[in-house]
């Protein structure tokens, strides 16, 4: 214990174990040892006392769509980590799109990580792409480090990212599958949602028709079957459809490797309350029914869900206009996703620790960050401290986002984040930033 710099001291602190009184020791940015609450802080070392908020791990927010380089008006490096410190999440894992160039090739990669370098205020790791035509990029990208490789099965917004066909997702899975690799997928059917009503307008119930459960359910059955055929594994993004859950119970019985995320606004918003031309609720696929987030609350609890992720996908204000059809589809939730599920699951008897192992534990798995994720000796010294029964409003222009369009505004939620450190660094604290000490992560074999 003598090389111990700090020691951070809760009368609730979350480890795997559960939440109790700790003391936990960090040398190097690593925590060295979980130890009692009244431990003898070592000579030399300096003590945080956080008294009686909650010290629990860093979120860990495995999607998180950057826009950086090429469409920086609508995020960016530095906004984007800044959202994310002062929200206690001290990693994130930016998506392949919405930036020019995408993530498809090795240069495009080094393109991101150079823009990323010197603005990072988290830890940022990032996902690869796959496209119609760019197998041959996989396995290099893979080498390269990215923590696996995302790809559409409808379109996705963006001409520079095209979705894959049946044949092309087979073709693409196999390859990802031969050296063991991640595919996660954006899993809606292109022909359900091309037979679904499309009336546009300002209307959300016509936008919620013309994105139907069945788009979901169909591309996740054949997302299972090519998985099973191959034995790749795969991960769905963003579930909002419960009708697929028995599929995926039914696949993991079968051997299947799947997991599944959801996102904080399936889990907190309902179809019932977004008001017509209200476009910053859009996303795809679409919030839906109270009825069908009670079943998404369900499979959290037994485990068919796995976790809980942002999806942050922010655009310019401009782009957010009153028609769904038109509106850029993404939800702007990056500061906001642990107030916002801790209200909800506290509401629903969960405790911080469920939401812990759902913001994570289990996202730092999901991109084999073994480092990452929990109060527990040898891993990054990274921590929230949250002082969960505290309320507040939310205030856009109180937002670290570059564009401050957020389904939440006005919403009055619990749990504020009073500081957020990495390795062993306060990065933020009561709304104040250090400079960017965050790293760029790559896949460890």
């Amino acid at each position: 214990m003598s090389d111990v710099e700090l020691v951070l001291r809760s009368t609730r602190v979350i480890t795997p174990e559960g939440m109790r009184a700790a003391s936990v020791a960090v040398a190097a940015g690593k925590i060295t040892a979980v130890l009692g609450y009244d431990a003898a802080v070592p000579s030399g070392a300096r003590l945080e006392d956080v008294g009686d908020d909650v010290l629990l791990p860093g979120l860990v927010d495995t999607h998180v769509h950057v826009n950086d380089p090429g469409r920086t008006e609508w995020e960016g490096f530095w906004t984007a980590t800044r959202a994310a410190a002062a929200g206690g999440i001290t990693t994130l894992v930016d998506m392949p799109l919405n930036s020019l160039p995408p993530t498809t090739t090795v240069d495009h990669l080094r393109v991101k990580q150079k823009t990323a370098a010197d603005k990072a205020h988290v830890d940022v790791g990032f996902w690869g792409g796959a496209l119609p035509g760019n197998t041959g990029d996989l396995r290099p990208l893979h080498e390269a480090g990215v923590f696996g490789f995302k790809a559409f099965l409808s379109p996705s917004g963006v001409d520079e990212f095209p979705h894959l066909g049946q044949d092309e997702l087979a073709r693409t899975m196999a390859e990802i599958a031969s050296f063991d690799g991640l595919l996660i997928v954006h899993a809606e059917d292109p022909h359900h949602l091309a037979a679904a009503p499309q009336h546009g307008g300002p209307r959300y119930a016509d936008f919620l028709a013309s994105r139907p459960r069945d788009a979901e359910d169909t591309a996740i059955a054949q997302l299972i079957a090519q998985a099973k055929r191959l034995h790749a594994r795969v991960h769905v993004l963003h579930l909002s459809s419960a009708d697929a859950l028995p599929l995926i119970a039914e696949a993991r019985r079968e051997g299947v490797r799947i997991t599944v995320e959801t996102c904080p606004h399936y889990l907190t918003l309902t179809a019932e309350e977004v008001p017509d031309g209200a476009s910053e609720f859009k996303c795809c696929p679409p919030i839906r029914e109270s009825a069908n987030q009670d079943l998404l609350w369900q499979a959290l609890a037994d485990g068919t869900i796995d976790c809980v992720v942002t999806d942050h996908s922010p655009s310019t204000a401009d782009l957010k206009t009153d028609d769904f059809a038109t509106a850029w589809g993404g939800i702007s939730g990056l500061q906001l996703s642990l107030a916002a599920v801790w209200t909800e699951a506290r509401r629903r008897g969960h405790g911080l620790e469920d939401v812990v192992r759902w913001m994570s534990a289990r996202t730092a798995g999901l991109a084999g960050l073994g480092h990452k994720g929990a109060i527990e000796a040898g891993r990054d010294a990274d921590f929230a401290v949250l002082a969960p029964d505290a309320a507040f409003t939310v205030d856009p222009a109180a937002l670290q986002h570059r564009n401050r369009v957020t389904a939440y505004a006005g919403r009055t939620l619990h749990g504020v984040v009073r500081a957020t450190w990495l390795r062993g660094e306060r990065v933020f604290n009561g709304g104040e930033f250090t400079e960017p000490k965050g790293r760029l992560l790559t896949r460890t074999p």
